[in-house]
């Protein structure tokens, strides 16, 4: 299991501050609205812990050896401006790019972090705002003048996949293991390699139930045209341990089938019940 080194940057605030974890710039924060971990490559957020949960609602490798220029595995990776291998690297190149803290409030109910991933010139390619609350908002803004590929790549953090269960989702989706469209439950429980794609409505609710953790996690997608469920199940996969599958599931906000054109915004509130 890699070491990891943790090390002050930065106090921003008496509530804020800035910390290496091994190469990656981390953002910590302790509020009264929940303890949160953000790293500044992806703008990714690694952690979220409403004041009202005992652990984070995001699942993040144990073994993650945090290492500059390589994707981090878990929390909510940002795939963009592609999808999969419709470019090199897959995934696209923002969560393997430093982005910026650009602003950020704090009060007494509420904070309010937003990022800017800037090209080479020094213009911007994309936002990401994050208020965290009574629920966690994730909102991402497209700016790059060509159309794009958007996913917030969301791991969940569950207590054991076999007893857990998403719901409110289509009956029909794309498998990208076979390649073809198939006929589905509308309420999945995963028990094999899942990859699948759902075209949905612009916006929409779904519901995950943590049966073991006794809680429920629900999504509530704002021009979101597609979700993707992903599970590796026992399938070898990079920077995570043999059984950690067993303790996430991915349920990823997107735009596949309707790329993003510049100046739309693509969010998600998420909520602990």
């Amino acid at each position: 299991m890699p070491t990891i080194t943790k090390t002050l940057i930065q106090s921003i605030t008496p509530e804020l501050s800035l910390w290496h974890y091994n190469d990656i710039p981390v953002l910590q924060l302790t509020h009264p609205v929940g303890n949160a971990l953000i790293a500044l490559q992806g703008a990714q957020l690694l952690q979220w812990i409403p004041p009202n949960a005992t652990n984070s609602i995001f699942w993040l490798s144990d073994i993650e050896p945090f290492v500059l220029g390589k994707a981090i595995r878990g929390g909510v990776p940002i795939c963009f401006p592609w999808f999969n291998n419709n470019g090199t690297p897959a995934h696209g190149y923002a969560r393997i790019r430093l982005w910026q803290l650009t602003d950020y409030c704090l009060t007494d109910t509420a904070v309010h972090l937003s990022f800017g991933l800037f090209n080479d010139n020094h213009l911007i390619e994309a936002k990401m705002q994050m208020q965290f609350d009574e629920h966690c908002h994730l909102s991402f803004t497209h700016f790059n003048a060509e159309k794009a590929q958007l996913a917030l790549h969301s791991y969940f953090d569950v207590a054991d996949l076999a007893q857990t269960q998403v719901s409110n989702l289509p009956t029909q989706c794309f498998n990208f293991l076979t390649q073809q469209e198939i006929t589905v439950p509308s309420t999945r429980i995963i028990n094999e390699l899942t990859d699948c794609v759902y075209q949905m409505p612009l916006d929409s609710h779904l519901q995950i139930d943590d049966n073991v953790h006794q809680r429920q996690v629900h999504l509530h997608q704002s021009n979101a045209s597609d979700t993707v469920l992903w599970n590796p199940f026992n399938k070898p996969t990079s920077a995570m341990s043999e059984d950690a599958y067993q303790q996430m599931l991915c349920l990823e906000t997107a735009r596949l089938h309707t790329p993003l054109p510049a100046g739309e915004t693509v969010s998600v509130k998420i909520s602990l019940r």
